[in-house]
């Protein structure tokens, strides 16, 4: 018995009986009892904080967090069988709705084959030059596993290019968990950058420069790359001004610095060819994640020819992983970008307009304050009256009201809508959002934001 339907026939078990028993282990929970705080409480016990990526724990929200037990479209279901709207989707991994059936298909398929082979594959082939088919930037794709990995490795690759150490990043700007790359917002120009978290030491980040977000900094010939959220979708949801993608562009070429994309999020999210495309900016080296997995981990540096080929093992800058390259992950980012048509994105961008501005009217009208910025596909959320409009860099994004969006999170919640479970998140929507999907989505803000106003 595979389904929940069928589990719910037989009485209620051990998790690790259920596997023996032929049954779902994610539907019952220790002692009989499916309990989402039961299954959170063994994961302690197990993982630190009980979670895989630390804003899962709900610390930022309150409350513990529910665990999924499977998905379909637009929804997730829980342990406890509860089923919420889903804004999550992966933090924008899934763009066609959980189990897709092409991407299951296409899973399905591929799996019969092996799963990993430390070897070369057509899948792997296909995808890059589908990447580069629809990003001209990229004439040369490097698969890895993360998004992590792709920023890692674009660092190194252009200081391996350039033969220089310097880096440029942006205040609230995210790119994952790279030592040189995790440090504290600054506020200068040329603020250098300290560790950001414990066990990042002062030297791992002492060639990395933070700037302002949406400022254009003057650079000098020490800087190898600056690196960029070409959309910040890690501080909510921050268009660039106009100009400073291209002031970043003419900063770079000046002084023979190489520009990076982290289009990670805004990666065929925001159009076919990504951020790159809507803002007409051509950078060396880009890095992708999420979408081109269907889902399953993967991440992807890509660029000039010229730059990617002193990659190893033509050049001298190493990268190397077992699991790169992998034929599930290429399998399903092949079937997701093979979805992903012109008129799709059409369709996203008036359902993230229409999401937005119901949200927009639900919270004014509980008199709740909240604006949803949009840019593209992606929706942000601001909270309070005193929240900086319009938000244009990371010292904007923190007036947002982080205690008002906890609030209207967990009211969200009981009403059987799902957001991230933190206030700087994006709110993704996806081609599962139908319609009616939305318009029950913004009947649940309505009496949320009814709640979080009181």
């Amino acid at each position: 018995m595979t389904d929940t339907a069928a589990h719910s026939m037989i009485p209620l078990c051990d998790p690790d009986a259920c596997v023996t028993a032929g049954c779902s282990p994610t539907v019952c929970v220790g002692a009989g009892v499916p309990s989402n705080h039961t299954m959170f409480e063994r994961s302690k016990a197990a993982i630190p904080g009980g979670v895989n990526s630390s804003i899962r724990a709900f610390r930022s929200v309150g409350g513990e967090p529910y665990v999924v037990a499977r998905a379909e479209g637009a929804t997730i279901t829980d342990v406890e069988g509860t089923t919420y709207f889903d804004l999550v989707q992966s933090y924008g991994a899934v763009i066609l709705g959980h189990a897709h059936p092409a991407i299951t298909a296409a899973v399905t398929a591929a799996v019969v084959d092996g799963t990993s082979y430390g070897a070369p594959t057509p899948r792997e082939m296909k995808l890059a030059e589908e990447i580069s088919s629809r990003v001209p930037s990229c004439e040369r794709v490097r698969l890895m596993n993360s998004g992590t990995e792709a920023t890692s490795t674009a660092i190194r690759l252009a200081r391996g290019v350039t033969g220089r150490d310097r880096i440029v990043t942006f205040a609230g700007n995210f790119h994952g968990a790279t030592d040189a790359l995790l440090v504290a917002g600054g506020s200068g120009i040329a603020t250098l950058g300290l560790p950001g978290t414990a066990g990042v030491p002062d030297s791992s980040v002492a060639e990395t420069m933070v700037a302002p977000y949406n400022v254009v900094p003057e650079l000098t010939e020490e800087i190898a790359a600056v690196i960029v959220e070409p959309v910040a979708a890690n501080m909510g949801v921050v268009a660039p001004v106009p100009g400073f993608l291209e002031g970043l562009r003419a900063e770079c070429d000046r002084v023979g610095a190489l520009l990076i994309f982290d289009e990670v999020i805004t990666g065929f999210r925001l159009a076919p060819g990504g951020a790159q495309e809507k803002y007409d900016i051509v950078p060396d080296i880009t890095c992708f994640g999420k979408v081109i997995g269907g889902g399953l981990p993967i991440g992807s540096v890509g660029g000039r020819a010229d730059i990617m080929e002193n990659l190893s093992p033509l050049g001298k800058v190493f990268h190397a992983g077992t699991l790169s390259g992998n034929p599930l992950a290429t399998a399903a980012g092949l079937a997701a970008l093979d979805q992903l048509t012109g008129d799709v994105y059409i369709e996203l961008l008036a359902r993230a307009r229409h999401m937005a501005a119901l949200l927009r009217d639900a919270c004014a009208s509980a008199g709740f304050a909240a604006r949803f910025p949009v840019v593209g596909t992606l929706i942000g959320m601001v909270c309070g009256e005193d929240a900086a409009d319009p938000v244009r860099n990371f010292d904007d994004a923190k007036t947002t009201d982080e205690a008002a969006y906890a609030r209207f999170f967990q009211a969200m919640l009981a009403e059987g809508v799902a957001m991230a479970p933190g206030a700087y998140e994006a709110i993704f929507v996806g081609l599962a959002h139908t319609d009616d999907v939305i318009d029950q989505i913004a009947h649940a803000a309505a009496r949320a934001a009814k709640v979080a106003a009181a």
